[in-house]
């Protein structure tokens, strides 16, 4: 069946038609091997989409064409030799201006790293490289990842903004500028512009994929991830950047194989109602019901609270999950931002930035082992409850992309790009959750998230490609 559209009344209306889906790297690469298509070629159609509509957008911070042609021609060759690096031989890719690319500014849109070019890539970048990736160039970011919005906007309606951090990577994907590109999360940063920009983000359990070259924000939240055209793009840029970089921090990398999971129905899925659910708009809600009475169809059994006292006392516990995760975040974030500050002076910071550093500053040890205490008790009930069903699921936003997202730089700037309520708890436990693309709300994308248990990545991808399949007419 085809994604389920719905409206609000009277509600404004974005530009999004999910009968036109983007065109995926694995679609193009067929044509490569079969001789009827290039590398360079599927580049130029990326960089025709820039031309027309970067002015627009402005997803980039830095492009590097003359680099990433290169890369093509290189690619390109190897296929005519009929000896290509890897699955992902000759994907244009863009990079979040989080993450080091060697000989390309990393400023993250603050004066603190103004001129500044990286020297090294960032793990992730070398790995990609190593594949055949075509490196694009880097997208924008807010002030330091968590001040002042981007310029960015959302490629089905201009007045709306394109998310929270990876905004820059989410648009260029959902404009059909590049096929892939890598975002990060330690909040909600990856899930929620994937939702906003139609396209299929895929957030990798905490430490299978390696964040070393990254802007640490919160070490034992940082994540990595794809944001891609396709479930099997998003796949398999996670598998080469695991196979060839390893995991991080002692963390052994990816399960599954190089190929994409197949589609596997699940028994049973657990619906979360956390505090998101309070803020959902009518067409919003009716939507996401609608989609679970398809998988409910389909043969998948949807476990409700209501049914299941441990899945009403988790949802409870859930209720506190944007204070405790932006508590740990903002604590661990106390370096490096509280060294820029003192190394720059206070000025060099924007004030949306300043303000949440502040409340981490402001913490002591005893806060911090009380918010570590309560994501040790968020995660015991999760591993308890997903020991008995295939994933959980809810929505991946909290409604389509807010309008005038671009916030002036002042505190509380960065919930002007939409609410992480949503997401919040998957970045606290770490497992690994996806966002795929099955709803329209007034003519703007809006994702299902579905979420696992640490290390079961494949596993979900598979019940991910199943849910996908149904609504792919």
């Amino acid at each position: 069946m085809p994604r389920i559209a719905i409206r609000n009344a009277d509600a404004p209306q974005g530009g999004y038609d999910p009968a036109s889906r983007l065109a995926d790297f694995e679609g193009a690469r067929a044509g490569f091997l079969a001789g009827t298509d290039t590398p360079r070629a599927l580049l130029e159609r990326g960089l025709a989409v820039i031309a027309a509509r970067e002015g627009e957008v402005q997803a980039f911070a830095h492009l590097d064409i003359a680099g990433a042609r290169v890369a093509a021609d290189a690619a390109t060759g190897r296929y005519r030799a009929g000896r290509p690096l890897s699955a992902l031989d000759g994907c244009p890719i863009a990079i979040k201006d989080t993450l080091a690319v060697r000989g390309m500014p990393g400023e993250m849109n603050s004066a603190v790293f103004r001129g500044h070019v990286d020297t090294l890539d960032a793990a992730c970048v070398m790995a990609l490289r190593a594949a055949g990736g075509v490196i694009l160039g880097k997208t924008q970011v807010p002030e330091l990842t968590i001040g002042r919005a981007p310029p960015t906007r959302n490629p089905f309606d201009a007045t709306r903004t394109a998310g929270a951090s990876s905004s820059g990577s989410g648009a260029a994907v959902g404009a059909g500028m590049v096929p892939v590109a890598i975002g990060n999360q330690t909040g909600g940063s990856l899930i929620r512009p994937s939702s906003f920009n139609g396209i299929y983000g895929f957030k990798p359990s905490w430490g299978a994929l390696n964040v070393a070259g990254m802007h640490a924000i919160a070490p034992s939240q940082d994540h990595i991830g794809p944001m891609a055209a396709s479930l099997a793009d998003a796949w398999r840029t996670a598998w080469e950047i695991s196979a060839r970089a390893g995991g991080h921090n002692g963390h052994p990398g990816l399960t599954g194989t190089a190929e994409p999971p197949r589609a596997l129905r699940p028994r049973r899925i657990a619906l979360l109602r956390t505090r998101g659910w309070a803020e959902l708009d009518d067409a919003t809600r009716e939507g996401f019901t609608r989609v679970l009475a398809v998988l409910e169809q389909a043969g998948a059994g949807i476990v409700e609270a209501g049914g299941d006292g441990a899945l009403a006392e988790l949802e409870r516990l859930l209720l506190e999950a944007d204070r405790i995760s932006n508590d740990i975040i903002m604590y661990e974030a106390r370096w490096p931002y509280g060294a820029w500050m003192a190394a720059h002076g206070e000025g060099a910071l924007g004030e949306a930035v300043r303000a949440r550093i502040a409340h981490g500053l402001a913490m002591t040890p005893a806060d911090y082992r009380r918010a570590l205490a309560e994501r040790d008790a968020i995660r015991a009930a999760i591993g308890a409850i997903g020991a008995g069903v295939d994933g959980f699921i809810t929505l991946a936003s909290s409604g389509p992309a807010p309008q005038d997202g671009a916030a002036a730089d002042q505190a509380g700037a960065h919930m002007k790009t939409g609410s992480r309520s949503f997401l919040s708890p998957w970045s606290m436990v770490g497992g690994p959750s996806l966002s795929l693309p099955l709803l329209v709300v007034d003519g703007m994308p809006v994702g299902v998230q579905l979420m696992g248990l640490p290390d079961r990545d494949a596993a979900l991808c598979a019940v991910a490609a199943w849910m996908d399949g149904l609504f792919s007419g």
